[in-house]
């Protein structure tokens, strides 16, 4: 007699479980349980599929991994925030990344799955994936295995954090340096200084912000997640802000290695 096949909702439930699923490795404190809506939960499950089944075809144990959390582009900016992938030992992907605590100048590290990671009210369901050559994919595993990743997190949060300053940090400049302390040869990196010294002497450029003096002064009165006061004083006055994007660390990883694998996945 045959088997009957899993009904569909069944297999819908499963994958949402595996893609959903957390770690326990990197804690943070979640903000109230929003409430979703029902398309959007299904377009991250539905995006966080594609990217598992491209991940696994990539035979890839880490990656980069960006969203597209907001609006961007009147500063030519498509990327909002990043994480690292990592193949766990079933097989299943989680992402690791710093997440700002509600708005406030706090951050914490979390580990969480694919479907976490699409669903934090997102712009448009698209990913970037980054997938560097094996030697440094095993020098990231080790990183982010031996706790040298959690030592370069730092909990000031600043969202605009100046990449040359370990006054505040955001998340983008966390997956930054925690990439700096695998790519450093001959160079043993356990703290943020010395992440940053090392990015300066690599030719490591940020983008730069055209923010003018108006819109500072509002984010800074209103906002406990922006600060200005980590940047050089004659670049902040012309409105110049330095900050760690997405697109620059693109940049930086395929200046570095042109065998980088570049994948943009989107419904």
């Amino acid at each position: 007699m045959p088997k009957k096949s899993m009904p569909i909702i069944l297999r819908t439930i499963l994958c949402a479980i595996a893609l959903f699923s957390t770690s326990a490795s990197f804690a943070g404190r979640p903000c109230e349980a929003p409430s979703y809506d029902a398309h959007k939960v299904m377009q991250a499950l539905e995006l966080a599929q594609k990217t598992n089944l491209r991940l696994i075809d990539s035979k890839a144990d880490i990656a980069l991994i960006a969203r597209v959390g907001q609006d961007l582009s009147k500063y030519h900016l498509r990327y909002s925030h990043l994480g690292l992938a990592k193949r766990e030992m079933d097989g299943r992907w989680s992402v690791i990344h710093e997440l700002n605590d509600c708005g406030t100048a706090n951050s914490g590290l979390f580990d969480e799955g694919l479907g976490n990671f699409f669903l934090d009210d997102m712009f448009a369901f698209e990913t970037l994936i980054l997938i560097p050559k094996p030697e440094l994919q095993s020098k990231l595993r080790t990183i982010l295995e031996n706790g040298k990743a959690k030592a370069l997190h730092d909990s000031h949060y600043n969202m605009l954090a100046y990449p040359f300053s370990v006054r505040y940090q955001n998340s983008n400049q966390w997956a930054l340096e925690v990439f700096a302390a695998a790519m450093a040869q001959g160079i043993n990196i356990n703290n943020r200084q010395q992440a940053q010294a090392w990015l300066t002497s690599a030719d490591y450029h940020p983008d730069v912000l055209h923010i003018d003096t108006l819109t500072r002064l509002g984010a800074r009165m209103f906002r406990a997640n922006v600060s200005f006061d980590d940047h050089p004083f004659d670049r902040r006055m012309s409105g110049l802000i330095d900050t760690v994007t997405v697109e620059s660390i693109v940049r930086f990883m395929e200046g570095r290695d042109s065998t980088t694998d570049k994948i943009v996945l989107g419904l």
